[in-house]
């Protein structure tokens, strides 16, 4: 009962949902953080990547698909990630957005540095001879191999970036 009588009835749990739990800004504001520079860095050399391994025509599908397929995934992931942020969807969504934030980034690193050993291991395989229909000629172009070298340090530094989230996103998760 209260003051005056009446008793206050609980709120309905349909309709009231607890707060999500983000230390991040919504909105343009994210582009102002540190976690914001490195998510469009990691979009902008992401696909750098993406383009520079899809232009050395995959030489070495096998070692290549799977930098293909990271960098188009943690590509688009990102994108979706900072289009939440950007449009507030994560106030609205109930989701400890800092654990997350940690697993996501977590996840795409582990990934992100196997596609980057990959693809290096894939550029050291230059002057790998191979026999073709007619003549023995090495596995790539003098071409392949200059792309593939790009490939590989902008790889590296889309993985330094996505480490350097996971540090970050680490730091917000557990203070």
């Amino acid at each position: 009962m209260s003051a005056g009588g009446a008793s206050v009835p609980p709120p309905n749990p349909a309709v009231s949902f607890p707060s999500p739990r983000v230390t991040l800004p919504a909105g343009p504001d994210i582009l102002r953080t540190y976690s914001g520079a490195f998510v469009c860095l990691e979009i902008l050399l992401g696909g750098l990547v993406w383009i520079l391994v899809a232009s050395s025509n995959v030489p070495l599908p096998l070692l290549q698909g799977w930098v293909m397929f990271v960098s188009v995934t943690a590509f688009f992931c990102s994108l979706l990630f900072l289009g939440l942020f950007l449009s507030g969807m994560v106030t609205q969504i109930n989701a400890n957005w800092n654990f997350l934030d940690f697993a996501y980034h977590f996840v795409v690193f582990v990934f992100y540095f196997g596609a980057f050993l990959l693809e290096a291991a894939a550029t050291s395989l230059h002057d790998l001879k191979c026999n073709s229909t007619l003549s023995v000629q090495p596995l790539l172009s003098d071409n392949q191999y200059r792309i593939n070298v790009a490939a590989t340090v902008f790889a590296f530094v889309t993985t330094a970036c996505y480490g350097c989230s996971l540090g970050l996103a680490l730091r917000r998760w557990r203070p």
